[in-house]
């Protein structure tokens, strides 16, 4: 008889590592990417929720595409009289670099934001032009 055991990854990991090791890694700041192909582009996904496209660095540098984004808040709490009871300061960020295949067009690279969710696409060409870097814009 197999034991089945829960948990996101396959039995196999939950066996033979540490589990803390993967609830830590799976936890961390860094957001989820989904990355799809087709014949003429490439497309990233990457779960974003609270940040807003001024908050987002998008750049490539050679065949480095980084994405980078930071939010501080300021959230107060006043009483009737104006005096602060609480204050309190957050501040959240993320970091993720991919490297490029060579026949990505990098001067024709797109990116939007809607709803949490950063959408970029990576257009294919035969051969890449010399790289030089740049930022991208989100729309």
């Amino acid at each position: 008889m197999r034991r089945r055991e829960r948990g996101m990854l396959p039995s196999f990991f939950n066996r033979n590592w540490d589990n803390d090791f993967f609830n830590n890694f799976m936890e961390s700041d860094v957001p989820a990417v989904n990355v799809k192909e087709n014949d003429k582009e490439f497309k990233l996904e990457i779960s974003a929720p609270g940040y807003d496209k001024e908050d987002i660095n998008i750049s490539i540098d050679k065949n480095i595409l980084t994405i980078s984004a930071k939010k501080e808040m300021n959230n107060e709490e006043k009483g009737e009289d104006d005096k602060i009871l609480r204050q309190e300061f957050t501040s959240s960020s993320f970091y993720r670099s991919f490297t490029l295949p060579d026949n990505i067009d990098t001067e024709h690279i797109d990116a939007n934001e809607k709803s949490g969710v950063l959408k970029i696409i990576l257009p294919k060409m035969e051969k890449a032009p010399e790289e030089k870097k740049r930022k991208i814009e989100i729309k």
